[in-house]
């Protein structure tokens, strides 16, 4: 019988980990239902399988989520008033200075909160890259 090749990837890099015994008959168990080697279980479960992060609260971070529903809040203010400015402005048609000079420190401030937002976050969750411009 002659032997069979496969056109795959050659792959060099190996990856190990430690489980329990019950672990270890788990996966193997998993491996034989599915008939797939150890190998393909693993490539098909990190780059074909979703991980959704899990967030565990704690004293710290029960603080961090009322300090960003705060932000939050002040977010649909700001949103409400730039809002109320632009009605105003549309129903009038008349651009006065003042109303435009509220209107851009309206938005100024809301793209400050905004910052401060992805700052408190990032820095909870060890993100610097989350809130740097």
């Amino acid at each position: 019988m002659p032997h069979r090749t496969y056109n795959t990837p050659k792959r060099k890099c190996v990856v190990k980990t430690r489980l329990t015994e019950d672990e270890r008959r788990a996966f193997e168990d998993k491996c034989a239902i599915l008939s797939m080697s150890q190998s393909e279980y693993i490539r098909q479960a990190i780059f074909y399988s979703r991980i959704s992060p899990v967030i565990r609260v704690t004293a710290h971070s029960e603080e961090m989520l009322t300090a960003v529903s705060s932000l939050v809040a002040q977010y649909g203010k700001i949103g409400s008033n730039l809002n109320q400015i632009a009605r105003y402005l549309n129903e009038y048609g008349a651009p006065y200075n003042a109303l435009s000079s509220e209107v851009r420190a309206a938005v100024s401030d809301l793209a400050a909160l905004k910052f401060e937002v992805l700052k408190v976050i990032g820095e909870a969750y060890g993100n610097d890259q989350a809130y740097q411009l």
